[in-house]
This record gives structure tokens, C-alpha cells and sequence, in this order.
């Protein structure tokens, strides 16, 4: 009876191990290399803007982080030191907001392609098609969301809508963060809805 306790017990760890592995292995997978690819993605599509840029398509732009002065006497930017937009439209707002301000944005963030998630995991934001009407509004202080984030909104009009793609180091950097793992490149479709300065009156567009 013994003999069989003891071989059920080492049954059943084998399992559990073979199964934690098998997690381990599948966790990995999903994003394997996942630096070199975030950083791959991001250095060619730059260069893909740029091309696009100096062959005067207006509705790809870069934009140097605001925490870097653009005049930094010495400095030389690396492409991971810009946000990439790709304009999907333009809104009837002629004003942008302010690091102080608050704005209110339609929104989704995802990564991009992985083994599971093709299009790119889906971790915040509206799920389902784009829908003005429909989607969730969300007001965020300037100051408090990653400095890719702010760099945009500090650019876009009331009724603008963008595709962002953001470095790593100017989103969530070396670490995880909730369902977003580290190095990631993030990938934002915003419409600026409206801001407001501290105290007061609402620039809108709706």
C-alpha cells in the first residue's frame, strides 16, 4: 500500500511539473525575442515614415518626445527618441493641449503581432470596431500617461484622429506592466474628443 502512495505521489508531481512547463514554454513563445522584435518593428517603420515623409505624404508624421528640447545643443536623437503617427483624420480643432491640461479621448492601445494575437493584443481601450458614438470616453491628465501618450496629445487638434506607435522607452520601458510585457512598442488609435485647462472652459469637438 505503501509503495502505491508513493507512486501515485510521484505521479501526480510529474504532472504538475510537465503542466507548469508546458505554461512556461507557452508564456515564452508568445512573445520569444520579444526586444528584438519590439525594436525591429518600431526602426522600420520609422524609416518606412521617413521615406514616406520626404516623399511629401503629409499624413505620416514623427514627433521628437516633449521631454527632449529639440534645440539640445550636442544632442543626436535616435529614432526611439520619436512617436510615429500615421493622421486617420483631422478634426475641426485649431488649439492643442497643454502638459497641465485634461483631455478626453476615444481610444485603444495594443501591441504589435504575436504568436496568439496577430493583430496585435488588444489591452486597453474599445474592443470592437471604431465607433465615435458608441466608444467609451476617458479623461486623462496630460502629466500622468506614458510621455509617448502625452507627446501625441500635446500635437493633435479637438476631432483628430491617430494612429500612434510608441517606443518602448517612451511607454512602460523595461518592465511588465499588467498585460503589456517589457519592451514593448505600443500601438494607440486616439480621437480628441476635448481639453481643458486647470479650472477651465472645455476647447471641444464632438
Amino acid at each position: 500500500m505503501l509503495k502505491k502512495n508513493i507512486l501515485f505521489f510521484l505521479l501526480s508531481a510529474l504532472m504538475l511539473s510537465l503542466a507548469s512547463c508546458s505554461e512556461d514554454e507557452k508564456k515564452v513563445e508568445e512573445y520569444a525575442d520579444w526586444q528584438t522584435k519590439n525594436e525591429t518593428y518600431f526602426n522600420s517603420l520609422y524609416t518606412s515614415a521617413q521615406q514616406k515623409i520626404s516623399n511629401g505624404d503629409t499624413s505620416w508624421r514623427i514627433y521628437r518626445s516633449y521631454s527632449l528640447l529639440s534645440d539640445t545643443t550636442g544632442y543626436q536623437a535616435d529614432a526611439d527618441d520619436n512617436i510615429i503617427v500615421h493622421v486617420i483624420s483631422e478634426g475641426e480643432g485649431t488649439t492643442s493641449p497643454l502638459y497641465t491640461d485634461t483631455a478626453t479621448v476615444v481610444y485603444q492601445g495594443r501591441l504589435i503581432p504575436s504568436t496568439t494575437y496577430t493583430a496585435g493584443l488588444i489591452f486597453d481601450g474599445f474592443k470592437d470596431a471604431y465607433n465615435l458614438n458608441t466608444a467609451a470616453k476617458s479623461k486623462f491628465v496630460l502629466s500622468g500617461v506614458v510621455t509617448g501618450f502625452t507627446t501625441a496629445l500635446q500635437q493633435m487638434h479637438p476631432g483628430d484622429r491617430w494612429q500612434v506607435y510608441i517606443p518602448y522607452n517612451l511607454g512602460y520601458g523595461t518592465t511588465d506592466s499588467g498585460s503589456i510585457p517589457a519592451y514593448s512598442t505600443l500601438i494607440f488609435d486616439i480621437t480628441l474628443i476635448s481639453y481643458k485647462h486647470p479650472g477651465g472652459k472645455a476647447q471641444i469637438y464632438e
